[in-house]
Parts: structure tokens; C-alpha cells; sequence
């Protein structure tokens, strides 16, 4: 479906699992899903454009395998909630990325986040993610 099917509807939960499959992948298209005027809100920091989006990924994704899964989904034409288990795994090291403190290959952060995404003519407008629940800290695993 396009942008303009979602603006009339909403997005459906396979659409949604559409855009995390291709950031789970690392694959740029998920911006096609932004609005040109997207805020992206994590914790204190915002970043915005579907190209500043693009790039934060790109650094975090240099250093981090990242998976996203939607155990909680709710969606109407104005906007989604989502219950998002997530998990980081270090495969290069990171001396001074954003999560503050050094990262080493091997460790691994358990979250569950819940995000809010506003859509404007079937795309994301503005998102907020948020930590729910630590499930496990930055760990050594094998």
C-alpha cells in the first residue's frame, strides 16, 4: 500500500513489521517511511530528516547488530503505539557512541521500549521511543 492508502486508514501490522524488517536488516529503505520533517526522540536527544535518521543508524549499526520485535501493536490513521523488545549486540568495538560509555565486541543490552509514532499523510512525523524495562544490562556473551 502507499503513503496515501495510509493516510486514509492507518498503517495495518504488517506494514508496520515491513519497516522493522528493513531497520532490523540495516537497509536504508526503512526511511521511506518518514515524513521529510521527521523528529526522532530518544531520551534527550533529537534527531531529525529521514537522512539524519539514516546516518544515526549508520554509526550505531557500524558498531551494534540491533533487533527490534512488536509484541504490542495499536494503530489508527493519526498515529501507532508499540510494545518494542530490543536487542543490541556488540561486534565492533565503541569507544564513544551513544549509549556513554565504551562498548566491547561481545556484549549484549536487553530493552523493552514503548514508542509512539505520529503519522502525517502515511508517514512517521514525529517518534518517541522510551525504556520501559531493563531486561538485562550490557552483559559479556558468548
Amino acid at each position: 500500500m502507499t503513503a496515501l492508502d495510509r493516510a486514509k486508514r492507518g498503517f495495518t501490522r504488517d506494514e508496520f513489521m515491513e519497516y522493522v524488517a528493513l531497520f532490523n536488516a540495516n537497509d536504508p529503505g526503512f526511511t521511506r517511511y518518514y515524513h521529510d520533517d521527521v523528529v526522532l526522540e530518544l531520551g534527550t536527544q533529537q534527531i531529525r530528516t529521514p537522512a539524519g535518521i539514516r546516518d544515526f543508524y549508520r554509526e550505531v549499526k557500524a558498531h551494534i547488530h540491533e533487533r527490534v520485535e512488536v509484541t504490542h501493536f495499536v494503530s489508527d490513521p493519526t498515529g501507532i503505539a508499540a510494545e518494542l523488545p530490543s536487542e543490541f549486540k556488540v561486534y565492533r568495538d565503541w569507544e564513544n557512541g551513544f549509549f556513554r560509555r565504551p562498548l566491547k565486541k561481545g556484549e549484549v543490552l536487553r530493552i523493552v521500549s514503548f514508542a509512539l509514532y505520529w503519522v502525517d499523510g502515511g508517514k512517521f512525523r514525529h517518534i518517541k521511543s522510551a525504556r520501559q524495562k531493563l531486561v538485562n544490562d550490557w552483559q559479556m556473551e558468548a
